[in-house]
């Protein structure tokens, strides 16, 4: 049973007890595309996610936690960066060859940057996204001391890849070649994981855990997990990509099971979350050890995929690519023993771009003055005052753009902007589906909330909106 609280407020000031502590290690653990409804602690019935249900039980679980955009690199970008997507560098999926995607510039402070001036080792294994190897936007340009995983998101899409990067060295899986199913890559990015804490646990360490699963290609080892799940759903099977030039570099595979593979995938995420868990507790760090999961957007539609069945956006409109709720809404746990309140429900809404001030304010360092974000710390650890925001920004420069603007229960809605505008209003209080259109009605309501978009971008050649 989790405890409802509508306001939790914290300060700087209330915080002061960490200086005579030692430095808390931070582990943010980032799902791709994992949607609001996909976890059984927020309400999903087709399977179970016992050890992340446990990680609710223990901290707060969020119902109004944004991601910083519908789709992954401007969304991580955000994160990065404390900026939304009307500021972030990145704000859009473009690639760029050989292999990875338009990079962060080498001037951007991220949050490994935070950790890093703060006497922290820093570590990410998963997908990367925001610059390929050598740029500027290379992990280890960005204040990443280890990286292992895949460095271009393309190429994530397919779970037996050829190679992974470790740093900037190439390591090939020949045991994949030839369309084998030998070395399945979220395994061995989670056995690197498991890796860094054991390596690390005698330093002060921020671990981030871009998990790569549940998004498309739906596929996954044939083991237990799978096994149990199969036969469970009826199924449409998925036609894919399966050979040729394209195959695994991109397109996604055929699936025949591809509801129980999915559940078997969001399993799988559930278990690599206790395996982490399991391990800071061997290793004598885990209350000392604040924890974050949650999704970088909403749930996808590609390669087989099926939220309608899963109920994956729950009771919100939208899916991945779409500004409603269900695009933007994601799930988010924090936990940290003895600091974080147990078994909390919180409405408080925050966004991704709201994490580099609120570690900054951990950790005592300093953070850009012009960022977007205000510090949650004070909502994490429920004491003192938290400040409040004015609103949220949110853009998505494909599909003809969209924008977004929502003022505590106002949200408005900016569509199709480069063929055919069109406006929405919506109040998520009495309307959280978003299925009643009421700009008609409160016209006055939106202009405010237009004059609030208009001042919210600035212009970047590189991501044209209108």
């Amino acid at each position: 049973m989790h405890i409802k609280i509508k306001s939790l407020t914290l300060g700087l000031a209330a915080y002061t007890a960490l200086s005579a502590q030692q430095k808390p290690n931070v582990v943010f653990i980032i799902t791709d595309d994992l949607g609001y409804g996909d976890l059984s602690c927020y309400g999903q019935e087709k399977f179970q996610t016992p050890n992340i249900d446990r990680l609710a039980l223990n901290g707060i679980r969020f119902t109004r936690s944004y991601s910083g955009t519908t789709v992954s690199a401007p969304s991580r970008a955000s994160l990065m960066t404390g900026w939304h997507t009307g500021h972030t560098p990145i704000r859009g999926n473009k690639e760029m060859q050989p292999e990875g995607q338009f990079p962060l510039p080498a001037d951007t402070r991220t949050l490994f940057h935070v950790f890093k001036d703060a006497g922290y080792i820093t570590g990410a294994f998963g997908k990367w996204g925001l610059g390929p190897v050598g740029s500027s936007g290379d992990p280890n340009n960005q204040g990443v001391d280890e990286f292992f995983g895949y460095n271009c998101q393309m190429l994530a899409h397919n779970y037996y890849p050829g190679h992974l990067w470790h740093n900037q060295k190439k390591i090939e899986y020949p045991e994949n070649n030839n369309g084998a199913f030998g070395a399945y890559s979220q395994d061995i990015i989670q056995e690197k994981t498991l890796e860094f804490i054991e390596n690390q646990k005698n330093n002060p360490f921020f671990l981030f855990v871009p998990i790569v699963l549940p998004h498309a290609e739906l596929v996954v080892p044939e083991d237990s997990i799978i096994q149990r799940l199969r036969g469970q759903f009826d199924e449409q099977p998925y036609k894919g990509v399966d050979s040729g030039p394209n195959f695994r570099k991109g397109p996604y595979m055929s699936q025949e099971y591809p509801r129980a593979t999915f559940a078997a995938m969001v399993t799988r995420i559930d278990v690599y979350v206790g395996q982490i868990i399991d391990k800071l507790k061997a290793k004598g760090v885990y209350e000392n050890t604040l924890i974050i999961f949650t999704s970088d957007n909403g749930p996808h539609r590609e390669g087989g995929g099926d939220p309608d069945f899963f109920n994956s956006n729950g009771i919100y409109r939208g899916f991945k690519r779409d500004l409603y709720e269900g695009g933007i809404r994601v799930p988010t746990i924090v936990t940290w023993e003895n600091q974080v309140p147990k078994g909390v429900e919180s409405n408080i809404a925050f966004a991704f771009w709201d994490y580099l001030p609120t570690f900054a304010e951990l950790l005592g360092q300093e953070y850009p003055k012009n960022t977007d974000g205000i510090s949650v710390l004070p909502t994490f650890l429920n004491q003192g005052e938290q400040k409040k925001r004015d609103y949220f920004y949110f853009e998505f420069l494909e599909m003809n753009g969209k924008q977004a603007v929502i003022q505590g229960d106002w949200k408005l809605l900016h569509q199709n902007i480069r063929q055919s505008p069109t406006w929405e209003l919506y109040n998520l209080a009495s309307d959280p589906s978003e299925n009643h259109n009421i700009i008609s009605i409160f016209p006055e309501k939106a202009e405010e909330l237009k004059k609030m978009m208009k001042c919210s971008r600035t212009d970047d050649p590189n991501w044209k909106l209108f």
